[in-house]
This record gives C-alpha cells, sequence and structure tokens, in this order.
C-alpha cells in the first residue's frame, strides 16, 4: 500500500510539472519576444551598412545566446514551420510544450552536429528526384537561431536583385524587376541554370566567405560536415549545403553573393536578376552575354560550381526565331502590335511599336 502511495505521488507530481509547463509556454509574452529579437537584428543590420564589424560581432554572439532568440527558433520549428512533423534520425516528429521549454534550455552553439537522415522528393517536370538532408528538431532549432544571427548582416550584404530565399521577398518582386527593365527597350536575355547548386558549393570557399564569430563559423562547419544517414549507411558530406536544413538556403545564398559584381565590373550596364539558382542577365548586346556566360563560368569555378549547359540558354526579347524566355513558371516575352496597343515611352509620349507581356508559361499551366 506504502508503494503504491508512493507511486501515485510521484506520478501526481510529474503531472503538476507538465501542467505548469505548459502554462508557462502558453503565457509567453510572443509580441515582446518578437519586438525583442527584430530590435537585436535591426542593431545588426544597421551596424553593417556602416561598416561597424566589431559591433556586427558582438551584437550577433549576443543574439545567439538570448533566451528570447531561442524560445522564437523553437517556436517556429516546433509549431510555426510547415515541415514540422517531419523527423530527423531520431524518430522526433513533434513536440509538447514541456518539450519546447527543455528544447529552448538546451540550446547551445557546441560545434557538434547529428547526421542528417536523406529523403527523396520528386523534381517536376523530370523523372529525377531531389535529395534532402533533414535534420533533428534540436538541430533545426539551433540552426534557426544562427539564423536569426546572421541574416540580418547578409540582408545589408546581398545584391538588390537577388530575391531567393529573403525574407520580404518573392517570384513576384523578381519577375517585376524583369519587367521594369526590359519596358522601355527590348533586350537579349541570357538564362543561366547552375548545375547542382546546393550538392557542390565547396565548403572551405563558403567558409572563407561567412565571416562570422568563431562560435557561429565552427557550428557551421559542424553543420557542412555532419554526414547523412541512409538506408543504415552513414555518408560523409564534402561538398554542398543539404536541402532541408533552415540555415542551408541562407548559406547558399552567401555562396552566390558576388555572383553579380563578377559581370557588372566589366559591364555596368548589365543587369543580373536571380532567384536563388535561377538567373536571368539581361543586357542589348548579344556579344555582352557571351562574354558574360564566359565570366560566370570562371567565377563559379571559385566555389565549385559549373553551369549546367543543358538548361543555359539565350534569347531576345521581341526578335528572333523563338523570341522570349521562361523564367520561374512565367513567360517573359514582347510582341510587335499596332499604334493602339503600343507600349509607351517613359515620358508617356513616343510609341515603342510593341508591348511587354509577362504571362503564366504554358508547361505551368499544363502542369496545374
Amino acid at each position: 500500500m506504502l508503494k503504491g502511495k508512493v507511486v501515485s505521488q510521484r506520478q501526481r507530481a510529474k503531472t503538476q510539472d507538465r501542467e505548469s509547463l505548459t502554462a508557462a509556454w502558453q503565457e509567453i509574452p510572443w509580441t515582446k519576444v518578437h519586438r525583442h529579437v527584430f530590435r537585436l537584428q535591426k542593431r545588426i543590420y544597421q551596424a553593417t551598412q556602416r561598416g561597424d564589424v566589431r559591433t556586427v560581432r558582438k551584437l550577433q554572439n549576443l543574439l545567439s545566446k538570448s533566451w528570447y532568440a531561442r524560445l522564437l527558433a523553437v517556436r517556429r520549428v516546433t509549431q510555426d514551420n510547415r515541415g514540422r512533423h517531419t523527423a530527423g534520425i531520431d524518430g522526433v516528429k513533434s513536440l509538447q510544450p514541456p518539450q519546447r521549454l527543455r528544447l529552448a534550455n538546451e540550446l547551445t552553439l557546441d560545434d557538434t552536429a547529428t547526421p542528417l537522415r536523406r529523403i527523396w522528393i520528386p523534381k517536376r517536370g523530370t523523372p529525377e528526384q531531389r535529395p534532402l538532408g533533414v535534420p533533428t528538431l534540436h538541430e533545426r532549432a539551433r540552426q534557426t537561431v544562427v539564423r536569426q544571427a546572421l541574416e540580418p548582416e547578409w540582408e545589408a550584404k546581398l545584391s538588390a536583385h537577388f530575391y531567393g530565399f529573403r525574407p520580404g521577398r518573392s517570384c513576384w518582386d523578381a519577375i517585376a524587376a524583369v519587367f521594369h527593365r526590359i519596358k522601355f527597350r527590348p533586350q537579349y536575355i541570357l538564362k543561366v541554370d547552375i548545375s547542382k547548386c546546393f550538392d557542390r558549393i565547396d565548403h572551405t570557399a563558403l567558409l572563407a566567405k561567412l565571416q562570422a564569430p568563431p562560435g557561429i563559423r565552427r557550428q557551421v562547419r559542424g553543420w557542412l560536415r555532419s554526414g547523412i544517414l541512409e538506408a543504415d549507411t552513414l555518408s560523409p558530406t564534402t561538398a554542398g549545403t543539404p536541402q532541408g536544413g533552415s540555415v542551408s538556403p541562407l548559406l547558399a545564398l552567401i555562396a552566390l553573393h558576388g555572383i553579380e559584381e563578377a559581370i557588372t565590373h566589366v559591364y555596368p550596364e548589365a543587369r543580373v536578376i536571380a532567384y536563388a539558382d535561377d538567373c536571368l542577365v539581361l543586357h542589348p548586346d548579344r556579344a555582352v552575354l557571351e562574354h558574360s556566360q564566359q565570366l560566370l563560368n570562371e567565377w563559379l569555378a571559385g566555389i565549385g560550381l559549373t553551369l549546367n549547359t543543358s538548361k543555359t540558354r539565350m534569347s531576345h526579347t521581341l526578335e528572333g526565331d523563338q523570341p522570349g524566355m521562361d523564367f520561374l513558371g512565367f513567360h517573359i516575352r514582347q510582341y510587335r502590335v499596332g499604334k493602339h496597343q503600343s507600349g509607351k515611352g517613359a515620358r508617356g509620349v513616343q510609341r515603342l511599336g510593341y508591348k511587354t507581356l509577362i504571362t503564366p508559361a504554358k508547361a505551368n499551366v499544363k502542369a496545374h
């Protein structure tokens, strides 16, 4: 009888602890948490703009250790993210409020990393499959903390015409940038496709470009070299940023930083518009784009990447046998029209003789 009473008291105590932790999670002032994290991120962004590297590093270390930043990272991984029910190698798919609080308490950057679980998803439009490396919930939360610290710095550094994997930007912004570039002047378009961008980025080049505080840099290096577990076989990761982690898109953007300057340094009038690894180069002269393709090949070789020649093509927006270009699911083209339908110049007086239309691509409409 005595033993049964002791067991029941322990169970009652555990239940009370669980209920108190659940209430503690639900009573967190999330508005205050968001404001605190955003305030630190804004200070990092402003310090980067004025070139104060020392302040940036101090604020990044402060943010990566902040209790509010850890709480927000856990919430985004376990509640807000659409892929929160995808398990890593530990098989954990969801966490209850008490477990979320414990996870927030345990989040530290200790330079170690658990291997990723390899899964394959179909690649739309082709029989190929795309590899994903899924981290555990614990690793995803740590990656989110690091991303919160690194993202403001790189938002101040990245080109204004990079639209993929960035807060407040979408493919619609990239399409609008293309439209505003060509609406007054027909141009040649070079569509650039990087072969297996996420899988072949050189780790040494990426870490050299990262320029993060030592603790964050060592942790990122641990994630890059954590290995892939597939069918009970552990394979080392010697290159690339595995798709599936919350920090991987940002690392890919950091690796591709400078691709625009490789062209505009030689041809200032050229415009480079990129969405992740999909990129357009626009210029009125075809010879400029042919040389730009060579410049891109040389620049990409420095980070271990190459162009996919089968998907890299050039066309004109108005002239030629096959004018126009498909980009991000849209078809970009200009049409010869009469004076009543013609577009007008910048001052709204001169008639251009053509009209710029960007419509959904036929292949995407058919797939939909």
